[in-house]
């Protein structure tokens, strides 16, 4: 009888949903209509006494019962040297399960006056590795901005599982380590600075540990920011949960077939619902707050402040589907077998082996709060890539950082972005790599320094202290 009941949910709850949403569509956009007619300055009960307040009320409604869609990084210009320059973002590689998104400066025609007529320096390229865990990529937007005043960005920008259709075939955690591989391939590593998030750092880290061990050349540095690569230091609640159910559980009550009316109707998928449901119980008062400014701002009528926590919640509260055999891969190779730690994960028959690594800077970063990925999860890389010299690895765990400040908000813009636009400009090639050959970099051989004190050892040694 327990069997039939897990398999009814499985058959019904996703339909269910989805009616639940159509449902609540016609009042979510009574609310908006309402919340408007009572903010819009040209409406005349805008002027009423207490009509910010009411507004900010009915809005509250309709973000609660709204279905949120993807939303775009909009991300059209930016201040480069007391200018405001275009920036232009393109589809440079798409696969089925995942786009590769480029965004630059836009270039100006060579005979016009000022700094744009001049020959402009080479600028880093970056690759933003998001993870797909349960967020659309956008929800890195705040790092790609930042990013972009000092380098050109890509990023992975992961497709909703149910919209790719039935007939494009599974998507397991050995593709998502294929497309890693093909995008750093596609952008080419001699001039490219990897940086993976939360999830991405376990299949980005196999991924250039695979183009190493083929002797493919390797991008010149990887960052990697609070993900789980040895899920067994620090373990907290996430951990232990994922560690101690069976696979077969997870399966059972997780994954759920795409309705009817969806492009990958019929894909078996770990809905978004749940996991926005799981996102929320782990950090309520996150929302809540962003929810609660939003109001405020409202009825103080700062447009400016209530726009930006509006966005702030609609990255947050957009998910996506994940196809079930890549969630299912993902909870046992990281989270129970932990393959990547122990030596014993093959990627399409191939042994991941990190240590192979030699010629890419690495760079990982912890939040001293992070409930995501426990401490020494991040820094675990610093001795799987035995391979880099010491000299060329550093490794932080940043006071006061939770999960989110990693790459968001001020500890991302004052502490972390400066430490790694540093990694960035100090191993670029086009600048004059200082990558490690043998026990000196390059750079001190030029300047005749036989056994320099490198400044990432001062680095390690406050990493120590912090940690």
């Amino acid at each position: 009888m327990a069997r039939m009941t897990r398999t009814a949910a499985q058959m019904w709850l996703y339909p269910m949903v989805e009616c639940q949403r159509s449902l609540l569509t016609p009042f979510s956009m009574w609310a908006a209509g309402a919340a408007n007619s009572l903010a819009n300055p040209c409406a005349p009960l805008a002027h009423a006494s207490g009509a910010r307040c009411f507004a900010a009320g009915y809005e509250l409604l309709h973000r609660l019962s709204k279905t949120y869609e993807k939303p775009g990084f909009a991300i059209r210009e930016i201040k480069l040297e007391g200018r405001k320059i275009p920036v232009v973002e393109q589809i440079v590689l798409s696969k089925p399960f995942c786009q590769l998104l480029q965004f630059a400066p836009q270039r100006e025609p060579a005979d016009m006056s000022g700094w744009r007529a001049q020959k402009r320096p080479a600028r880093p390229v970056v690759l933003v590795c998001a993870p797909l865990a349960g967020h659309h990529a956008v929800l890195l937007r705040e790092m790609v901005e930042t990013l972009l005043l000092n380098h050109d960005v890509y990023i992975t920008d992961w497709r909703d599982a149910r919209n790719v259709p039935v007939a494009d075939g599974p998507f397991h955690l050995d593709d998502y380590v294929s497309y890693m591989q093909a995008f750093i391939r596609h952008i080419g590593a001699e001039n490219l600075h990897v940086i993976a998030v939360c999830q991405a750092t376990v299949p980005t880290l196999a991924a250039i540990s695979l183009l190493a061990s083929e002797r493919e050349p390797t991008p010149g540095s990887l960052t990697l920011m609070g993900g789980p690569l040895d899920a067994r230091s620090g373990a907290n609640a996430v951990n232990l949960f994922a560690a101690n159910q069976p696979l077969q559980w997870f399966r059972e009550t997780l994954i759920h077939s795409v309705p009817a009316h969806y492009p990958g109707a019929g894909r078996e998928v770990y809905p978004g619902f749940l996991q926005h449901a799981g996102l929320v119980a782990m950090h309520p008062g996150r929302l809540a707050s962003s929810h609660l400014e939003y109001c405020l701002d409202t009825v103080r009528g700062d447009l400016k402040g209530a726009e930006a926590h509006q966005r702030s919640c609609e990255e947050y509260s957009a998910v996506l589907d994940m196809a079930a055999e890549y969630y299912l891969d993902t909870v046992q190779t990281v989270f129970q077998e932990f393959r990547l730690a122990r030596g014993s994960w093959y990627v399409r028959g191939l042994p991941v082996r990190p240590q192979d690594i030699r010629t890419t800077a690495l760079l990982t970063i912890e939040g001293a709060l992070d409930d995501v990925s426990g401490h020494g999860q991040t820094h675990a890389a610093q001795d799987l890539c035995a391979g880099i010299a010491a000299r060329d690895k550093r490794g932080f765990t940043m006071p006061r950082c939770g999960h989110y400040d990693l790459f968001s908000g001020p500890c991302w813009q004052t502490d972390i972005y400066p430490i790694v636009r540093e990694l960035i400009d100090e191993y670029d090639a086009s600048r004059g790599s200082t990558m490690s050959t043998g026990s000196t970099s390059r750079r001190d051989t030029l300047r005749g320094n036989p056994d320099p004190v490198p400044r990432s050892k001062v680095r390690r040694t406050r990493h120590a202290q912090n940690s």
